[in-house]
């Protein structure tokens, strides 16, 4: 045997052992409808060797690997795949991956919620829309009422939500509360909220099934969050046919301040513009407000102030003569908090709130002379942690201390009384959202508070669900049980009354694709130990107790389009029936705050050649019950129905100055919201009425606002 043969035999020989210890690794690799995948990554883990899937999903390579080995399966938005086994087990696989979680397209829990001005695709609104809708002249509330699921008293003013009354909804302010979110009042003047729209960069309103985080409220929260650190220097000042106004913002590299005042004095304007209601002093207020923010390495703090007096003296008929109430308020509300980022993805959130409200009300008739004076001081303390463990788990809880003080001096011809009260609500939350898919969450949480009055402990579940149908559709479903206390007028007088709960049972659909949205929502809510009174006024003899009950149950529908050019306009729709045994009612009926339809379309066109933005706002409803004693039934007579049509316009005069113009039902419609009724009959045995109806028929609004800013693109249009 020559030598150049034994190579040849000796490489012959190499090479067979080599192709024997070769092991084929084969498959597919598909996802969950069973498609292939085109192009996935498929290696022997710490080795170079793999392949890459055909346009069938079909791959195929060798491995001089032996024994237990790890198969490592990756495709760009799916989550890698590791296979661990023999070798000689790898062929013939079939692979399915799973896509992987995007925080950004994933369903989104939201039934019962409103968003404005959060990056949320939950988001129906943007922070312009609060206070360019026609009618709304810049109030918070008076926007929201073209929401679906909002009752608009207009003789109240304040925030009615699905069949339950002003004092079911709370407000909380960068996640902590605000006990006197409206200017003082008094029966039959409405109220406004108290806060500027443009100090809030977004708000969540929420008409039922809320998160765990939050309670006291039976029905809905409003949760506003102020803006972060300015990022620029500027002056705004403001000329009004209601008053005058100037703002100051300075801006620092870490942080900035904001301050600003305002008079407001209606007594030009009443003298001019007939009144249905008589004011011997003209409503008037001053006001002051300081913003300060500091941005440090891993956290931010914000600090708000806020300062206001505000008086007036009208004309009430009180059982068929005249009562002259005279009003004085201050008002001063102050929070603060911090967020910190821990690391880890821990986040840790503290704040204080501190509110104080004081009230000097003199009432005088032919009869007699009385004086009230009341003064309210409510803490919030609160902190609150939260983990996000992975995409799909998130983790919140913490602790909460609500503290309220209440004192009142009432003098009358027959005695001087003093009551009040001292409540403690201590709670304590925790929730979690679970991503079971990118399709498919729930959010799970629980609160409990002690109320220190009772020395009761109360524990409150709440549950939601969401199920994403395709890009643009999502169902989802909420249910809670949530507890108030009674309010201040009878907690001074009996402080052995039960918190109020009700359970919501909340279905939502949401179609949201470019600049349409739609949403549908129906909802049921049952009410237990509603507070109940004898009498017909609430005083200190009457008997108190937590006897009533009711229901709320209808659908919400909300339709937004913006794909006519400079055209954007929503349109909402609510059906509610609901009834309730509560207060001195003698039997369960609709209360006089809910009309079964209500319907709102607002609208706003930008017009370029006229550089203006022109809206108009459209209110309806079916009517609302009243009781009338002269008939046998209780609340068995009902208005006719409301319309009111509003419009605005917004010109700018140049980048920096707007002159803007507001009339708030232009047709000058006669709405009635009801009738009041003397306390005993006439000659002939009839109670005399009186209809109860709008401060004036029409609101004129004119206004002029300068900017002065080295950004010359800036102006206040987002704050009209």
């Amino acid at each position: 045997m020559n030598f150049n043969y034994f190579l040849f035999l000796l490489a012959t020989i190499f090479s067979a052992q080599s192709l024997l210890a070769q092991h084929e690794i084969s498959g597919i690799i598909i996802d969950k409808k069973q498609q292939p995948i085109v192009g996935a990554n498929i290696y022997i883990k710490g080795t170079y060797d793999g392949a890459v899937s055909d346009k069938n999903g079909q791959f195929v390579f060798t491995s001089e690997k032996t024994g237990t080995q790890i198969l490592v399966i990756s495709f760009l938005s799916f989550e890698t795949k590791e296979i661990s086994g023999e070798i000689n087990d790898f062929n013939n696989l079939q692979i399915q991956l799973v896509e992987k979680f995007d925080a950004l397209n994933a369903v989104i829990i939201n039934a019962g919620n409103f968003e404005a001005g959060t990056a949320s695709e939950a988001s129906v609104l943007k922070p312009l829309d609060i206070v360019t809708t026609a009618g709304s002249v810049g109030n918070i509330i008076a926007a929201l009422e073209t929401l679906p699921g909002t009752q608009s008293v207009g003789e109240d003013g304040r925030l009615f939500v699905r069949g339950g009354d002003a004092s079911e909804t709370q407000t909380f302010i960068d996640g902590l509360r605000v006990a006197q979110p409206y200017n003082a009042s008094v029966r039959n003047i409405p109220s406004r909220g108290r806060f500027s729209p443009y100090l809030f960069k977004g708000m969540s309103f929420s008409t039922g099934g809320y998160s765990a985080e939050y309670g006291n409220a039976l029905s809905s929260v409003l949760v506003m969050d102020t803006q972060e650190k300015a990022e620029e220097d500027n002056t705004e000042l403001s000329f009004m046919s209601l008053g005058l106004g100037i703002g100051k913002t300075k801006n620092w590299e870490k942080s900035s301040i904001t301050l600003n005042a305002s008079y407001v004095n209606l007594g030009p304007y009443q003298s001019l513009i007939d009144q249905n209601i008589k004011f011997d002093k003209p409503f008037q207020s001053i006001a002051g407000e300081a913003v300060f923010r500091n941005q440090f390495e891993n956290g931010l703090l914000k600090v708000y102030t806020a300062y206001d007096y505000s008086s007036f003296t009208v004309e009430q008929p009180i059982d068929g003569a005249s009562q002259t109430v005279d009003l004085k308020n201050n008002n001063f509300y102050m929070n603060s908090s911090y967020q910190h980022s821990l690391g880890n993805k821990w986040h840790l959130f503290g704040g204080i709130s501190y509110g104080n409200s004081q009230n000097d009300i003199n009432l005088e008739n032919e009869e007699n002379a009385e004086i009230v004076d009341d003064t309210e001081n409510s803490f919030h303390l609160k902190t609150k942690l939260s983990k996000r463990f992975t995409d799909k788990i998130k983790l919140n809880f913490g602790a909460e201390y609500f503290n309220t003080n209440f004192n009142q001096y009432y003098q009358t011809d027959t005695g001087d009384f003093e009551p009040n009260y001292t409540s403690g609500l201590f709670s304590v939350f925790t929730e979690t959202d679970v991503y079971f898919t990118q399709n498919l969450a729930a959010k799970v949480g629980v609160r409990t508070t002690r109320d220190a009055l009772l020395e009761k402990v109360y524990v409150s579940p709440r549950l939601s669900l969401a199920y994403k149908l395709d890009e643009s559709q999502q169902i989802s479903t909420a249910y809670g049980n949530f507890r108030q206390q009674v309010g201040q007028d009878y907690l001074k007088f009996n402080q052995d009354l039960f918190q109020q709960q009700a359970a919501h049972y909340i279905l939502n659909y949401q179609f949201s694709k470019a600049s349409t949205t739609l949403r549908a929502e129906a909802y049921f809510k049952k009410y237990r130990d509603l507070l109940t009174y004898t009498g017909d006024e609430i005083t200190y003899d009457s008997n108190f107790g937590n006897n009533g009950s009711g229901y709320a149950k209808g659908i919400d529908i909300f339709w937004r389009d913006g794909h006519l050019k400079n055209l954007d306009y929503w349109v909402s729709y609510s059906f509610i029936d609901s009834k309730r045994k509560y207060q001195n009612y003698p039997e369960q009926v609709t209360p006089n705050y809910v009309a079964n339809h209500n319907v709102s379309i607002v609208s706003k066109y930008w017009v370029q050649s006229l550089r203006s933005q022109v809206g108009f706002t459209y209110n309806f409803n079916s009517g609302r019950p009243y009781n009338d004693p002269n008939t046998l039934d209780f609340m068995s007579e009902k208005t006719s129905s409301y319309h009111s049509l509003n419009f605005n316009w917004a010109y700018l005069l140049n980048k920096q100055q707007i002159l803007y113009v507001s009339v708030s039902n232009i047709l000058g419609t006669k709405n009635i919201f009801g009738y009041d009724y003397a306390n005993t009959p006439n000659a002939s045995g009839k109670y005399t009425a009186k209809a109860v109806r709008p401060t004036a028929d029409r609101f004129f609004f004119v206004g002029f606002f300068w900017t002065i800013s080295d950004n010359k693109n800036r102006n206040q249009l987002d704050q009209l």
